[in-house]
């Protein structure tokens, strides 16, 4: 669904993305493995739009989206949930999920975003500024569903969260996915991260240094070490 061939990127003089190429196949769930710094948060704005690739080319359906604005790629439903939520704080629970709709206002079901996260509909008057952060990342990722989208990209979804948020957004991650929602996840709970996904890229310094099945990535003991501390 998603084909990323050989994308690098630069600011000014700073390359900061080498040749990366990354698959992301329908129905799967891939996750984005890298410490800070890495690369992974500039790598999904390319992917986006954000930022402008140096070289390379990015498909999405068999279709080029390089270059393309970002509310054009949300069209051709590929979304993303960046790491920060980006709401409008002043806004209510239920007029950040209408947002999320305006692209594609007649494919769009809140009751079933409320389904999902049960605490928006209680809170659907609310500020979004109000909510906590579990809450505030339950509500960037139903704004983003209510895009209809073919696949999504969550950018450290469990980032700040209490321990009881992580496991909640992580499994209705899972949920998503099962219902076949195309994923791809960019996550510092990497042990979590793997259990949930298909496949994973590890990248360091701005180049992928591994890929292959989750199960095979947890084993390996540059991950072991690295990133699950074993």
């Amino acid at each position: 669904m998603l084909n990323v061939e050989n994308l690098s990127v630069s600011y000014s003089n700073l390359q900061v993305l080498w040749d990366v190429s990354l698959k992301v196949g329908k129905g799967e769930i891939v996750t984005l493995i890298g410490s800070n710094g890495s690369g992974k948060s500039t790598l999904v704005s390319a992917i986006m739009g954000f930022v402008k690739a140096s070289s390379g080319r990015i498909t999405f359906a068999d279709m080029p989206i390089n270059g393309l604005p970002t509310y054009s790629i949300v069209h051709y439903r590929l979304n993303m949930v960046p790491e920060t939520r980006k709401l409008f704080g002043k806004m209510t629970v239920r007029e950040n999920l209408e947002l999320g709709s305006y692209l594609n206002p007649g494919n769009c079901d809140i009751e079933y975003i409320y389904s999902l996260f049960p605490v928006l509909k209680e809170r659907k008057d609310q500020h979004a500024g109000t909510l906590s952060g579990g809450e505030q990342q339950m509500l960037a990722i139903g704004r983003c569903l209510m895009s209809d989208p073919e696949m999504i990209i969550l950018d450290e979804p469990s980032l700040g969260l209490s321990p009881k948020y992580v496991h909640n957004v992580l499994e209705t991650i899972s949920k998503l996915n099962k219902e076949g929602l195309t994923i791809l996840l960019v996550e510092q709970n990497v042990k979590r991260a793997l259990e949930i996904s298909h496949r994973a890229y590890i990248i360091e310094n701005g180049k992928i240094v591994l890929t292959g099945p989750s199960e095979s990535i947890m084993h390996d003991e540059h991950v072991k070490e690295v990133y699950l501390g074993m």
